[in-house]
C-alpha cells in the first residue's frame, strides 16, 4: 500500500530508475496543489486591488442609463484617453452684456493724422429688466425728442474713426506727396565687392551686442569675413540653439462652416422662472426647450427652477443647426443633476460635467433685477432711459438715443420681454461711464419683429457727423408729418365745410390742435421764403423750401420765432413759431400744407423721399468703417463692401 502510494522522492537522480507510471508521489501531488491555490489567492489580490472595490469590470451602457443620477460616479479630474479631443470646447458663458474694450482710434489734428488707444464700452440691455438707474431722467416730451435744443454748431467727432491696427502708445501720421521728381541728392559712386568686405570686417565688431545678433548674419558664410588673426569671432553672439528633435509635424487642417463646434451657455435664474420661459428669453425655440423641461420635470419633481440656480446648457453647432447635447443644473453652486443626449435622440442622465468658473460666477456684479412680465413692463421710453443709465450711459447721450430712435420707434408702446437695446460708446476710464465728450458709434435696436442698426459718421464731404443703416442711408427722416410733436389731429386733408365761410371749399393741408403758445418745429432742414402776415386768411405765415423742391407751410401761428426771418437757414426739429389763431381761425391750431413743385400734397400719404445716402468715395469710407465695428463687435457683416475708385 505504502509503495502504491508513492514512496520515491518526485525528482530522480544519480542514475535509479523512475518510479512506475502506475505509481505516484504524494509529496508532489501535496505540492502542485499547495502552488495552485497559492497562485489563485495572490492573482484574486491582485484583481481586486485593480477593481478598487467593485465586483464589476464594466457596466454596459443601457444598465448604466437606468441607474439614478446619484449612482453616477462622475471623474472629472481624468486626463484625456485616446480617441478624445485634444482642443478643449468653446466657452460661452452669458450673460456677458458689458464689456470694457481698449480700441485704436484715429482723429485729425491740422496736417497730421494722431492715433491712440481709447476705452469703449459695448452693452447689451434688457429693456424689460427694471433696472435701478440711481438718477433722475427728463418726462416723456415729443417736442424735446424732435428738437435739437437751438444748437448751432455742427457736433466735432473727438472720438474720431476706428483704426486698422493695434498700437500700444499714440502715434502721428503725416501724409505727403511722393516725390515722382527725382532726389536733389548727388549718388556717390557705388562700392566695390572689395569694398564692401573691407566694411564688413572693420564694423564687425559692431554687429553683436551681447547675445543679440543681426538676422542677416544667418545667411552669410561667418568664415568668408573672418580676419587672418581670427579675433572676428560671427558666432560668439548664438549662445543657445533650438534643435528640434522627435516632433512630429501634421497637416494643416481648414476648418469649414460644417466642422462642429462646441459651447457651454451658463443661464442665471434670477428670479422663480419656468424653465420653457426661461430657456425662450435666452434665444432656444420652443421645442428644445419643451422637451428638456419634461425630462427636468420628472428628476427635480418640477418644470420651475427656483432663484439663484443656473442652468448649464452645452451646445453642438454644424453649420446652421444647433443641438442640445448635455444640461445641468446648478443650485447654490453645487451640481443638482445632469442630463445628455444619447444616441437615439433621448435624454437620459449624465455624469456631471468638468468644473466650469462661469457657473460660479454667474451673478457676480449683476445688480440688474428680474425681467417683470405682462402688463407690469414699463413703456419704452421708461425701458430705454433706466436701462442706459444702468449701464453707465450719460442723460446727453441717452437723450441723442432716443432722437436717434424717434423716426422708427414708437417711445409710448408698452416693452415687450424679449426687447433689446446693443450700442457701442467711448468711456472715459475701465470703469465704463460716459462723460460729456463720450460719443455714441453703434446702435441694434430690437423692439418686437422689427430691427433698427445705425452706424455713426462724419461725411468727409462736408464734416457733417450723421447715423447711417448698413446701406448707408441716414435715419433721419427728410421731413416729418406732425410739426406740432404734441398735437392733436382735428381735420384732414380734402374737401369740407368751412367752419367760419359755412360753404364747402378744399382743405389744402391738415389741422393739428395745440393750447395756445404751444411751439411748431421745422419739418426739415431748409430755407425760410416767407415769415410775416398773410393777408389771405392764413395769419402769421412761414414757408420753407427744402430740397427737390419740396415747401412746407405753417399757418395761423401766434408768433413767428425771432431768427426766422427771409433767407434765413433752419434746421429740422427747430423751433420756428408757436401755435394760435390768427387770420381765419376759430380755435388754437396750425393748418400745416406742404406744396411739391408748386402743388398742395396731403402731408399724412404722400410717399416722402428718405433722408440723406452716401455715395462714391464717402460710401467706400462708411463701409470700412462699419466693417471695422462689426469685426470689434464679432458681428458678421452680410453686406459686401464697396470699393472706392
Amino acid at each position: 500500500m505504502i509503495r502504491t502510494l508513492g514512496d520515491e522522492p518526485p525528482l530522480m537522480a544519480d542514475g535509479r530508475r523512475a518510479p512506475d507510471r502506475r505509481e505516484i508521489s504524494l509529496r508532489w501531488l501535496s505540492g502542485t496543489f499547495l502552488t495552485g491555490i497559492t497562485s489563485s489567492i495572490l492573482m484574486g489580490v491582485a484583481l481586486f486591488a485593480a477593481l478598487d472595490g467593485r465586483q464589476q469590470l464594466a457596466i454596459p451602457a443601457e444598465a448604466y442609463a437606468a441607474l439614478e443620477p446619484q449612482d453616477h460616479v462622475p471623474h472629472a479630474e481624468s486626463a484625456a484617453k485616446r480617441g478624445q479631443r485634444i482642443l478643449d470646447p468653446t466657452i460661452v458663458a452669458k450673460p456677458a452684456d458689458k464689456k470694457i474694450m481698449d480700441v485704436s482710434t484715429m482723429i485729425h489734428d491740422g496736417e497730421k493724422e494722431v492715433v491712440r488707444r481709447k476705452p469703449f464700452a459695448h452693452v447689451t440691455m434688457a429693456l424689460a429688466a427694471s433696472s435701478p438707474s440711481g438718477a433722475d431722467y427728463p418726462p416723456f416730451d415729443p417736442l424735446a425728442i424732435f428738437s435739437d435744443g437751438g444748437r448751432d454748431e455742427q457736433p466735432v467727432a473727438r472720438t474720431g474713426t476706428i483704426y486698422g491696427s493695434d498700437v500700444e502708445s499714440e502715434v502721428a501720421l503725416k501724409s505727403g506727396e511722393f516725390p515722382s521728381g527725382g532726389s536733389a541728392l548727388a549718388f556717390s559712386d557705388q562700392m566695390s565687392v572689395d569694398e564692401v568686405e573691407e566694411n564688413v570686417r572693420t564694423n564687425g565688431s559692431a554687429l553683436t551686442d551681447g547675445s543679440t545678433q543681426i538676422a542677416s548674419l544667418y545667411y552669410v558664410d561667418p568664415q568668408r569675413f573672418a580676419s587672418d588673426a581670427g579675433d572676428l569671432d560671427l558666432l560668439q553672439g548664438l549662445t543657445a540653439r533650438v534643435v528640434e528633435e522627435n516632433m512630429s509635424v501634421s497637416d494643416f487642417d481648414t476648418r469649414t462652416d460644417d466642422d462642429p463646434e462646441y459651447a457651454e451657455d451658463v443661464i442665471p435664474v434670477r428670479r422663480a422662472q419656468d424653465i420653457v420661459e426661461l430657456m425662450a428669453a435666452s434665444g432656444y425655440s420652443k421645442a428644445q426647450a419643451e422637451d428638456l423641461s419634461r425630462y427636468f420635470e420628472g428628476v427635480l419633481g418640477g418644470a420651475e427652477l427656483a432663484q439663484g440656480d443656473v442652468l448649464r446648457i452645452c451646445i453642438i453647432q454644424k453649420g446652421k443647426q444647433a443641438d442640445i447635447v448635455r444640461a445641468s443644473v446648478y443650485s447654490g453652486g453645487r451640481h443638482v443633476t445632469t442630463v445628455a443626449l444619447d444616441d437615439k435622440g433621448r435624454f437620459i442622465p449624465g455624469a456631471e460635467p468638468p468644473p466650469l468658473s462661469a457657473v460660479a460666477t454667474a451673478f457676480d456684479g449683476d445688480t440688474r433685477p428680474v425681467i417683470a412680465s405682462g402688463r407690469d413692463l414699463p413703456r419704452v421710453y421708461d425701458g430705454i432711459y433706466r436701462a442706459a443709465l444702468s449701464y453707465g450711459m450719460s442723460q446727453g447721450m441717452t437723450a441723442q438715443l432716443i432722437r436717434i430712435l424717434a423716426s422708427n420707434v414708437d417711445f409710448q408702446a408698452q416693452l415687450r420681454p424679449n426687447d433689446t437695446l446693443e450700442a457701442f460708446f467711448s468711456v472715459a476710464d475701465d470703469t465704463g461711464v460716459a462723460t460729456e465728450d463720450s460719443e455714441l458709434l453703434f446702435i441694434d435696436a430690437r423692439f418686437g419683429d422689427s430691427e433698427t442698426r445705425v452706424y455713426r459718421f462724419q461725411d468727409p464731404e462736408d464734416g457733417t457727423i450723421d447715423y447711417y443703416d448698413e446701406d448707408g442711408k441716414s435715419i433721419r427722416q427728410f421731413l416729418l408729418r406732425n410739426p406740432v410733436p404734441n398735437g392733436k389731429f382735428r381735420s384732414g386733408f380734402g374737401m369740407r365745410r368751412h367752419p367760419i365761410l359755412g360753404f364747402s371749399r378744399m382743405h389744402t393741408g391738415v389741422d393739428w390742435s395745440a393750447p395756445r403758445g404751444t411751439p411748431i418745429i421745422a419739418a426739415g432742414n431748409g430755407t425760410v421764403e416767407k415769415a410775416g402776415w398773410d393777408s389771405g386768411g392764413y395769419g402769421n405765415q412761414t414757408l420753407i423750401r427744402h430740397a427737390n423742391g419740396y415747401v412746407s407751410s405753417y399757418n395761423h401761428q401766434s408768433a413767428i420765432a425771432k431768427g426766422v426771418k427771409v433767407g434765413g437757414k433752419v434746421r429740422q426739429g427747430q423751433v420756428i413759431g408757436w401755435v394760435g389763431t390768427t387770420g381765419l381761425s376759430t380755435g388754437p391750431h396750425l393748418h400745416y400744407e406742404m406744396i411739391v413743385n408748386g402743388n398742395k400734397v396731403d402731408p399724412l400719404k404722400i410717399r416722402l423721399p428718405g433722408g440723406k445716402s452716401l455715395d462714391g468715395e464717402a460710401l467706400a469710407q462708411f463701409q470700412v468703417e462699419r466693417k471695422r465695428i462689426d469685426d470689434l463687435l464679432g458681428r458678421k457683416a452680410d453686406d459686401a463692401e464697396v470699393a472706392a475708385k
